[in-house]
């Protein structure tokens, strides 16, 4: 079986289960699995009785970061109890969630209160949907050249496919330098209730918080779009292999020897094109010219066009 046919079906399974993977990971919610002992918080609470303590508790039963919950990038949903206070929808999955909000567009003007830090935060979370949203039109549009360059086998747009299968990578992998960010920017810079920065010591130590799934299959699928785009790098330089190839035979075969044209010997040493009209490069005392292949035989059906 010929090298490129082997390395374009591995690249497209490739491409195939890294789009899948981050398509999977850019629409659901478990980037983040965030984990609240409400119990020993209120058990905490419960043994004191003076008003911090008395106004916590009523935080407890009221605010939704004292409630375990997943975040993805679109939405924060709650697996267990909910937050009365908070108003949830059933997402696909049939959990009740909220949307994460990123004013787009801001009609109320919410954001004029904001710090720099806050919109260093939003601008870095509107990017990171961008970017992903970018690599996914790079998918597309590698999904084209690919399919093209398979159909007519050419190299170029194989390469061509490559070059987009990596540029989703660098873009996703972009993307997810940005969350990384936006997470950073949350537990370390960020000021607000909700946030870490402000919470009070009960539920800090009672809160922890992981990396989810999610997160987990969307390195993966930033990993196997690098590993297609080798592949598809891989599948063009053999197929630019297998053409050359075939081109030599097709010139041995045609031009067996040397050959006469007014007396004079020609000789054809590099082959310009290869398509239905072969094109040869040959030279003829000192003097180059192309030399364009109707017909292998007879030998005034061959054209001269100097260069």
């Amino acid at each position: 079986m010929p090298c490129s046919a082997v390395t374009l079906s591995l690249a497209t399974i490739t491409s195939i289960i890294a789009v899948a993977l981050l398509a999977i990971a850019f629409t659901t919610d478990n980037w983040l699995y965030i984990e609240v002992k409400r119990t020993a918080i209120q058990n905490y609470l419960s043994k004191h009785s003076d008003p911090q303590s008395q106004a916590l508790l009523e935080n407890v039963n009221s605010k939704y970061y004292y409630y375990t919950r997943t975040k993805g990038l679109f939405r924060i949903c709650y697996p267990k109890e909910r937050p009365p206070t908070v108003k949830t929808y059933l997402s696909p999955l049939e959990t009740h969630c909220n949307n994460v909000n990123y004013y787009i567009p801001d009609e109320n003007n919410d954001t004029k209160d904001f710090t720099d830090d806050a919109w260093t935060r939003l601008h870095m979370g509107r990017s990171m949907i961008a970017l992903f949203i970018i690599s996914f039109i790079a998918v597309f549009a590698a999904f084209c050249t690919g399919v093209t360059g398979c159909w007519k086998r050419s190299p170029g747009n194989i390469t061509a496919t490559a070059i987009l299968m990596l540029l989703a990578c660098l873009l996703s992998a972009g993307a997810m330098g940005l969350w990384h960010g936006v997470e950073y920017y949350e537990k370390e810079k960020q000021v607000g209730e909700e946030f870490y920065q402000q919470w009070n010591t009960v539920l800090r130590d009672n809160t922890r918080v992981n990396y989810e799934w999610s997160y987990m299959v969307a390195w993966v699928g930033v990993g196997w779009s690098l590993v297609a785009a080798i592949l598809f790098s891989g599948a063009a330089m053999c197929l630019r292999g297998e053409r050359e190839r075939e081109e030599a035979i097709n010139m041995q075969y045609l031009m067996p020897g040397n050959l006469m044209w007014m007396g004079k010997p020609i000789s054809i040493y590099q082959l310009l094109e290869a398509t239905d009209t072969k094109i040869f490069k040959i030279k003829c005392h000192s003097i180059h010219y192309k030399f364009n292949i109707r017909n292998a035989y007879p030998f005034f059906s061959h054209t001269f066009i100097q260069i």
